[in-house]
């Protein structure tokens, strides 16, 4: 193991794929960590007595550079010299720092488009002359800054990369690290090892002891419990945590009652197995209570997560703990805008769902800087069962936010049965190895149907199948038909509820996996 790892820092203006970029320049054996959009040449050469800092990278984010406080590049951050890659805002606060042209963009740029290439160098090195790229862009660089060179073009964008003539400064107008920009680890390979010159000399496993010497260090000996969902995420926070602090955790599995059918009798069977002080809390009736009559999404989630701490805290009085452990990974945490410049997409109940009171010291959250795919490899490593490694994701409040609308013991019955017949009917064609997350939503609309050759008047129910990798982006699956249809004549005949079933082919972005 080397003494310091060859390290590539992402400087963080708040963009959704920020960290984003990180995992896909770890995915090449190179270090990378994400610092404040405003970091000094100073704090970078103080990074440099810990890492071989070899590079720097510019995230996205969702400010105009017009706007009066828009985050900005420290002035003199040039000054390090070290090659620098700017996508899209970073792109344009590049060109902006070094007196190119930014304007509005006469036509703003959203989702797939064509790029021209017309000079495939530097880290556009190898790629055709036509490109498929990821944009999301409202300003654009209309003209490349004095000794800059533009690199390539859309037909809305004159100026969509560009480089330094002689050092190593390129932009990007577009998001190679997401997976619709087709060839985008290839222009991030370039980056790392032809112009930072970076050697991958850092693996994932190096993760698993820092974790769990992390967890030792946080608790200082002390009791804790941890929320276990028995989902993949909980699951190895759960086996880290015990490794850490063996007869002093506890597991807590809460059963709010909108699990899919039969989860909680699996889970119990499952953990009940491991090496683990593991208990089952049976909070259905309390969780329904607070949820009566409550519409907004947001609002959900927050009396949920609220509800979730104040179970876990009673257990934690009965046990002596004065920790909690959660699951938490990165995508949760983004996407509930916990960073400073980041919008919040939706809040996660482990997260923005949180009280602003809580009674433990501390929550820990082991896995917060990873991905979904990077938490299975961690799983196998640890050696977790399959059928846990390969779970698909599930939200920790469960099928109340796969109901649209008000809570109702109809809705939630209906929301089960139809769970249940997508996941029997996908996994009996054996379709699951290329799908993320599959899964039904009871939508609050009524639509007109015949039933028995008289007139019913139903639920709509929505379903949606997905492909992605760390669930930041996600493509709609091509489900086959006779699959969808299967699962629509099952859905009509066994729940009399429904009258109607749609298929959701919205990728993310614009869209989100789950519907709240």
């Amino acid at each position: 193991m080397p003494a310091k790892y060859d390290t590539l820092l992402v400087l963080d203006f708040g963009g959704q794929y920020c960290h984003l970029i990180v995992r896909r320049i770890r995915e090449h054996g190179v270090y990378s960590e994400i610092v404040p959009h405003d970091i000094s040449p100073q704090e970078v050469a103080a990074l440099d007595e810990k890492f071989n800092i070899k590079g720097l990278i510019l995230s996205g984010g969702p400010s105009s550079v017009y706007e009066p406080n828009a985050p900005k590049l420290h002035p003199n951050i040039l000054e390090t010299n070290l090659p620098i890659l700017g996508l899209c805002y970073g792109h344009q606060l590049l060109a902006q720092l070094v007196n190119g042209k930014v304007e509005p963009a006469v036509c703003k740029e959203y989702g797939a488009a064509q790029v021209n290439i017309d000079k495939p160098v530097g880290v556009l090195e190898g790629l055709s002359i036509t490109e498929q790229v990821w944009m999301s862009h409202s300003d654009t660089v209309v003209e490349p800054p004095p000794e800059f060179e533009a690199l390539a073009h859309t037909d809305n964008c004159p100026v969509a990369a560009f480089r330094h003539k002689t050092k190593p400064l390129y932009g990007l107008q577009w998001h190679p690290e997401v997976i619709h920009t087709k060839n985008g680890a290839h222009m991030l390979q370039n980056f790392i090892f032809q112009i930072c010159r970076a050697q991958a000399n850092w693996q994932m496993e190096n993760l698993i002891d820092k974790m769990v010497k992390e967890l030792q260090t946080e608790t200082g000996g002390g009791r804790a419990i941890i929320g276990l969902s028995g989902g993949i995420d909980s699951s190895v926070a759960a086996t880290l945590a015990a490794k850490a602090l063996g007869e002093k955790l506890t597991a807590v599995y809460v059963d709010h009652g909108f699990m899919r059918a039969g989860e909680t009798e699996a889970i119990r069977t499952a953990f009940e197995k491991f090496d683990i002080h593991f208990i089952v809390a049976d909070a259905q009736e309390r969780f329904m209570n607070k949820l009566q009559g409550v519409i907004e999404p947001e609002t959900k989630r927050k009396i949920m997560g609220e509800e979730f701490i104040r179970v876990f805290e009673e257990i934690a009085a009965q046990s002596g703990a004065e920790y909690l452990i959660q699951g938490t990974i990165y995508p949760d945490r983004i996407e509930s805008g916990f960073r400073k410049n980041s919008d919040k997409i939706k809040s996660h109940h482990n997260v923005a769902g949180l009280p602003e009171k809580i009674k433990f010291k501390k929550i820990l959250e082991p896995l917060g800087d990873l991905y979904k795919d990077e938490v299975r490899k961690v799983a196998r490593m640890l050696g977790l069962p399959k059928e846990i490694v390969n779970r698909q994701p599930f939200p920790g409040p469960g099928l109340a936010v796969r109901i649209i609308g008000p809570l109702t013991e109809e809705k939630v019955s209906i929301a089960k049965k139809s769970d249940k017949i997508v996941r029997e009917e996908i996994e009996r064609c054996d379709l699951i190895e290329n799908l993320w997350q599959y899964f039904s939503v009871v939508t609050d609309t009524k639509a007109t149907g015949v039933k028995g050759d008289a007139r019913a008047y139903g639920y709509m129910v929505a379903v949606r199948a997905v492909e992605s990798k760390e669930a930041m982006t996600a493509s709609f699956a091509k489900i086959p038909y006779e699959v969808l249809e299967r699962i629509s004549t099952r859905i009509t005949n066994e729940i009399p509820q429904v009258t109607r079933v749609v298929y959701d082919v919205t990728h993310k972005p614009p869209a989100t996996i789950e519907w709240e």
